[in-house]
């Protein structure tokens, strides 16, 4: 059975940290399961955890009036789910649903800052990783507005 340790370091999110980097995000992690459909977190509330997916997807969303749910991105086995948790007001910017059973690590968001704030190095190494994954849900959200509105002009 692997440990925490393991299960982080094998995520392209944190691969190549330090050991002693990964003991302290591990120390703020816990396995959890979502059933299919459960909703992991919601647009606007408090964002206080982040997820590593194990097994299963979780589906980011918006509420498009009208329109109900848009997926803007649909995240695997070995993706981090949750950037809010890093950057302030900590207000979650999407809702994240569990689109098949999903195991998790679930990392507590305030935990981990207090870590970053004694550890500037952990604080800089996550923070440049985390950021990667910013944009690469404003990439997709981007390609996604392009389908739902992005319509041939006809002059």
């Amino acid at each position: 059975m692997q440990g925490l340790e393991e299960l982080i370091a094998a995520s392209p999110v944190f691969a190549g940290l330090s050991p002693a980097h990964l003991q302290l995000i591990a120390g703020c992690g816990a396995n959890e399961h979502f059933s299919a459909g459960a909703r992991l977190f919601a647009e606007g509330a408090p964002a206080d955890r982040f997820f590593l997916i194990r097994e299963g997807a979780v589906a980011l969303e918006v509420d498009a009036p009208g329109r109900g749910a848009l997926v803007i991105e649909t995240l695997q086995r070995g993706e981090v789910v949750g950037w809010s948790w890093l950057f302030e007001p900590y207000l979650w910017q999407f809702d994240g649903r569990a689109v098949a059973p999903t195991r998790v690590v679930a990392f507590d968001g305030a935990c981990l800052r207090g870590k970053c704030e004694a550890d500037h190095e952990l604080g800089f190494q996550l923070m440049r990783r985390f950021a990667a994954s910013v944009i690469e849900r404003l990439q997709a959200t981007r390609l996604q507005l392009l389908d739902v509105y992005g319509h041939a002009r006809l002059d």
